[in-house]
């Protein structure tokens, strides 16, 4: 039977303290939770019992049919939604903001009433946690939705002390990247509606009317005008081809996918996403918010600036990106400023570049690169704006254009069969 000394607080706030008997940890947890007592440590005083009778405490602690029901669910991989994840992540910043260590604030997550996968990712991070895994660790092996860069912001978090500003910060950023999902998807409703709608005009014309006319003309024996002709051969192309274009398409793309999925293969297609119009600047300006955003945590948070940009960088998707910042770590590890590594690898702007020599001036870095975010937010809000203005234009114009096209086509072959038909009844 092991001792285990606690500091936590009773039902009402006030402060306990005292020590409690257990064979296992789990247990001693299940004992301080039936006297109402919220745990925030809790430290052996002597060796916990071998790992048997641990088993068979975690297996009696889980006989319920609702704990059981968790334990099989919980067995295999859990994958949470959008605001399943911000509201972990919202959750979480709250406890720990409010002063509980980081077991107890799981927790009263696993405590929730209702059940949810949120629910079952807590239980199984705080057992991974009981056991001596890190935080960070636990999330990459619960879960796959805590992506690369939540695991290292995390990481950083742990390192530098400072784990609830930086979850505060991340559900904000989750947050902002949902709305942002959500504005896209919406904004881009009415021009698939007139993509559906064009292509679905486009295909009658093309497999219903286009053989008709071909009949017309082939039984009034007139001549076909140039751009009826030319509707007629695309016409005739697809009905042959159509299958075998779409075989050849096909396989180009999966051979695509392939290889960007290799680590060279991705570089080149994360720098050549920055070419593509409006994309790309987008893209870029995303990065320039990110790095600054999460350079400022760190740093403000008491991480130096090499081991800020160590963790920035594993946090960085894009692998282009990802290989600037390995670049700029490399020379700030050889002794050079932050400023003059920028613009020995390129590609960060000038501007950006000016603003965090006057950080490095100044001493405070950390506060600079924090309002150099906020500033790309706005230019991102901004492009975001103009995309979303363009892209409906675009579309709807080329689709008027197509549309047009087939359409003076057809036109052109009536009146000429009409035309035939007249110059018969002449003759």
């Amino acid at each position: 039977m092991a001792v285990f000394a606690y500091q936590g607080t009773g039902d009402r706030g006030e402060r306990r303290s005292g020590e409690v008997e257990a064979p296992t940890r789990s247990e001693a947890l299940r004992r301080l939770a039936t006297d109402r007592i919220q745990p925030l440590s809790l430290i052996a005083k002597a060796n916990e019992a071998p790992g048997k009778n641990k088993k068979a405490a975690r297996d009696q602690t889980s006989a319920t049919p609702k704990n059981r029901r968790e334990k099989t669910q919980a067995t295999g991989e859990i994958r949470l939604s959008n605001a399943q994840l911000i509201l972990f992540t919202d959750e979480l910043a709250d406890f720990l903001n409010s002063g509980l260590q980081l077991e107890p604030a799981l927790q009263l997550i696993e405590n929730r009433e209702e059940y949810s996968p949120v629910k079952t990712v807590a239980t199984r991070i705080r057992e991974k946690v009981r056991d001596g895994t890190s935080f960070s660790e636990a999330l990459k092996t619960v879960s796959p939705s805590f992506g690369e860069l939540y695991c290292n912001l995390v990481a950083a978090g742990e390192v530098s002390g400072a784990l609830a500003p930086l979850l505060s910060r991340q559900a904000i950023y989750l947050v902002a990247m949902q709305d942002l999902r959500s504005r896209i998807k919406l904004a881009l409703i009415y021009p698939a509606s007139l993509v559906l709608a064009g292509l679905g005009a486009m295909t009658v014309f093309m497999t219903v009317l286009v053989p008709q006319m071909t009949k017309m003309f082939n039984k009034e024996g007139s001549v076909m005008p140039l751009p009826t002709y030319i509707l007629v051969q695309a016409s005739n192309m697809t009905h042959k081809y159509g299958l075998a274009v779409a075989v050849v398409l096909a396989t180009l793309i999966a051979a695509f996918v392939t290889y960007i999925r290799q680590p060279n293969g991705r570089r080149w297609w994360d720098e050549a996403k920055l070419k593509i119009p409006l994309v790309g600047p987008l893209m870029s300006a995303s990065f320039y918010a990110q790095f600054c955003q999460t350079m400022a945590n760190l740093l403000q948070n008491g991480l130096p600036l090499l081991t800020a940009l160590k963790l920035m960088s594993r946090a960085t998707g894009n692998a282009f990106f990802r290989a600037l910042v390995l670049r700029v770590t490399d020379l700030v590890g050889e002794g050079a400023s932050l400023t003059r590594s920028m613009k020995s690898v390129g590609h960060f702007p000038a501007n950006l570049r000016d603003l965090v020599k006057v950080g490095e001036q100044t001493g405070d870095l950390g506060s600079t690169m924090e309002k150099v975010g906020v500033r790309y937010e706005k230019i991102i809000q901004e492009r975001i704006d103009r995309i979303m203005s363009l892209v409906p234009i675009v579309i709807i114009m080329a689709l008027g254009v197509m549309v047009l096209l087939i359409a003076w086509s057809m036109l052109a072959g009536i009146f000429a069969v009409m035309h035939g038909m007249d110059m018969q009844k002449h003759y």
